[in-house]
């Protein structure tokens, strides 16, 4: 895992014990915010294990926090971070999280194609807790170990267009022997 806005699950819920009190807000665009009757539908932990295009093995777990939306309003009901504690402590006595998990928040709604998203720096804005998402982005590992890409044996890039592959045809005169091929023989 190379991605330098990621938040293990350790630094996550340190942040979020530290303030059980305040209300517990997303913004997952400029101006666009989960609304405040959210709920914290599941947390997951997926451990990811991968081969890059360049032949090296990559290991990492992330834990996925899953918001939803209800398509009705729920007067009264902005979730205090102590409310998302309970709900990650009742997780946790049932699935024991990884505190080196990369946590990454799922959201979506009619207007916002559901996504992971990392979640940027927490901040107190009065009685709440804002939490900035950032998007998730595709990534070439090889190309942090200085590659670009990986490379076949004879030194093409992965990412090169296959070159046809070039058979030798071995041809033979079954007409010469007449011997081994005569109807009802099987050879033909």
């Amino acid at each position: 895992m190379i991605n330098n806005l990621s938040t293990e699950w350790s630094s996550f819920k340190a942040e979020l014990q530290q303030h059980p009190e305040l209300v517990l807000q997303f913004q997952y665009a400029t101006d666009k915010w989960v609304n405040a009757n959210y709920h914290i539908t599941e947390i997951k932990q997926a451990p990811i294990v991968s081969v890059d295009c360049g032949g090296v093995m990559n290991a990492w777990t992330e834990i996925i926090v899953q918001l939803w939306e209800p398509t009705t309003e729920e007067e009264g009901r902005a979730m205090q971070v102590k409310k998302a504690l309970a709900i990650i402590n009742l997780v946790e006595s049932k699935l024991p999280l990884n505190p080196k998990g990369i946590v990454k928040i799922e959201f979506g709604n009619s207007q916002f194609d559901t996504r992971q998203m990392y979640p940027g720096e927490f901040k107190i804005e009065g009685e709440n807790l804002v939490l900035n998402l950032t998007p998730d982005a595709t990534q070439c590992k090889a190309i942090g170990r200085g590659g670009s890409c990986g490379t076949t044996a004879a030194g093409e890039e992965c990412c090169a267009p296959a070159q046809p592959e070039k058979r030798k045809v071995e041809l033979v005169n079954l007409a010469a022997d007449e011997k081994n091929c005569k109807p009802g023989s099987g050879c033909c």
